[in-house]
């Protein structure tokens, strides 16, 4: 039976500081929001400015690497074969990025900017203009700024570990930078700041996702939306993923990931050919042009001037979430990427993710700007009702809305369970002793343990502290995850200015030659000397 070789300086750390802050919430709710929310306003109005040029400075280094010299190398070698074929990997890498946020968001978000723009910019609610705004800024969050935070660590770890042959941790990713620096306490510290930061964002998101499931499910049945209701929800998703990340890599995540996609692809043309077809193309093409026109000052868009709170609870916010949850997920997006170009894998991870990511965003935000500029019921809705609430009364006015609706509601469900496997599988392999490129996977027991602490702890926070508390500790874990990426910035160009000085796979080949034909020789002389002793016997 596999050992269980658990790191105990790094999983003990962050499990249980998981635990004590769902206890607090648990006991004083009042007192766990009021001291989250005085650490998070510091966050937004003193380092917001840093999260900015961070997610900008991610895109170009991600792009400069591309056409470096280091884009040609393969992730383990030249002689590496892929674990997974193009289409797998696509899947997997999609699946575990996107999650269940698009399929809330995407809707969602849209009619927050579309009623309550920023007030600096001067923009009337539910105009034209505010509807250009709108979906420009979901273009902003959701496509190539944000995969490049995730692709950027990711490519780095995936070249320590297989390229550089360094631990399956993230200090790994600072060798280039640190040295042997990166050994002993320091991986410790590292991964278990990352573990804690991860676990509170799925924790996070899967509260989102179990208040986006009762709502549907309250539509469809009219069963009130409510602590019992959500217990039985997230003890349903916390089974299916902890089994799905326990199969391993080859089983339930790369079927969920292949079914998650599919599905992805049958909504996505439903929408858009039974939606407001010609208006959802010519808004995405205006606003796409607005965003271009104004990449650098939306990006860069602080507040700060006319006292504006805006861009802190929304693009400074997602930057910081995406850091916190780039590091871990970065693991196992490096783990996949094995036998592919630094070309291919920046493509997959961050090209083609972007595209479908637009997608999404042209075709679910047009529909939902559609409807709020034709009838105006949208805003009232999110008002009185809530963002859940949204979200169905647009799918309502799609045609087969009853097969629609739940068809949707199995999405949300899937999406979320599909990249907490991968994560809880990241979780697991940086928890435990002797993760290598040819051992993988780590005890079920840990995953399940992770599982069941990030299921506990979702729905602790959302029945006692309303999903805000968990939200905004997870915003929290975003400057030890922001400190760590800058860092692998560092790492990366280095290694990109000079990959062959840090490439050591044709040297361990070679050395693994040299003692297979040691070894061969030994065998031959042993039974060469039992040959001649053999013979000196019969004489």
């Amino acid at each position: 039976m596999k050992k269980i070789n658990l790191r105990h300086g790094v999983f003990w750390p962050p499990f249980i500081l998981l635990l004590v802050a769902g206890l607090f919430s648990l006991l004083y709710p009042d007192l766990f929001l009021e001291k989250v929310n005085i650490a998070n306003n510091w966050l937004l109005d003193n380092v917001g400015w840093l999260f900015s040029l961070s997610g900008l400075l991610m895109l170009v280094v991600v792009i400069a690497v591309y056409f470096s010299p280091l884009g040609r190398y393969r992730i383990g070698g030249k002689d590496a074969k892929p674990m997974l074929s193009m289409k797998n990997w696509l899947a997997i890498t999609l699946c575990t990025t996107i999650a269940a946020g698009v399929t809330f968001w995407g809707i969602v978000e849209p009619i927050y900017h579309l009623v309550t723009p920023p007030e600096s910019l001067g923009l009337e609610a539910n105009s034209a203009e505010a509807a250009i705004f709108s979906m420009s800024t979901m273009y902003l969050h959701w496509t190539v700024t944000p995969y490049a935070i995730y692709c950027v660590p990711a490519l780095m770890f995936a070249f320590a570990f297989y390229n550089m042959r360094k631990s399956f941790s993230l200090s790994s990713t600072l060798a280039p930078l640190l040295g042997k620096r990166t050994d002993g306490k320091f991986s410790s510290f590292i991964d278990g700041i990352s573990l804690y930061t991860l676990a509170l964002g799925m924790a996070s998101a899967m509260g989102t996702a179990v208040l986006n499931l009762a709502g549907g499910v309250h539509y469809l049945t009219g069963w009130e939306s409510n602590t019992v209701m959500w217990a039985i929800i997230a003890a349903i998703t916390m089974i299916t993923f902890t089994i799905s990340a326990s199969t391993g890599l080859m089983k339930g995540i790369r079927i969920l990931s292949n079914i998650n996609m599919n599905v992805y692809i049958i909504i996505v043309l439903f929408i858009f050919i039974t939606g407001p077809m010609t208006f959802i193309v010519n808004l995405g093409t205006e606003s796409f042009g607005h965003y271009l026109t104004n990449f650098f000052e939306k990006s860069l868009f602080t507040g700060a001037a006319a006292g504006d709170m805006w861009p802190k609870w929304w693009t400074v916010f997602y930057w910081a979430n995406w850091f916190a949850w780039a590091a871990i997920t970065a693991m196992f997006l490096g783990r996949i990427g094995y036998g592919y170009t630094v070309r291919t894998f920046i493509a997959v991870n961050f090209v083609f993710p972007s595209i479908f990511g637009a997608l999404w965003m042209t075709i679910f935000g047009g529909t939902a700007i559609h409807k709020q500029l034709t009838d105006g019921t949208l805003g009232d809705i999110l008002n009185n009702f809530g963002a859940e609430s949204v979200l169905y009364a647009v799918l309502a006015d799609v045609p087969l809305s009853m097969i629609v609706i739940p068809f949707y509601l199995f999405i949300v469900f899937i999406s979320f369970v599909t990249a907490s496997d991968s994560n809880i599988s990241a979780m697991g392999g940086i928890s435990s002793h002797g993760i290598s490129p040819e051992s993988q996977e780590a005890h079920i027991i840990i995953k399940v343990m992770w599982g069941t602490a990030v299921g506990i702890i979702a729905w602790v926070m959302l029945s006692f502290a309303k999903i805000d508390g968990i939200k905004i500790l997870s915003n929290l874990g975003g400057i030890p995850a922001l400190i760590l990426c800058l860092a692998i910035v560092g790492s990366l160009l280095k290694v990109a200015y000079n990959p062959a000085k840090y490439d050591v796979t044709e040297q361990v080949k070679r050395e693994e030659s040299y003692k297979d034909t040691v070894l061969q020789r030994e065998v031959n002389n042993n039974l060469e000397n039992e040959k001649d002793l053999v013979e000196s016997n019969n004489n």
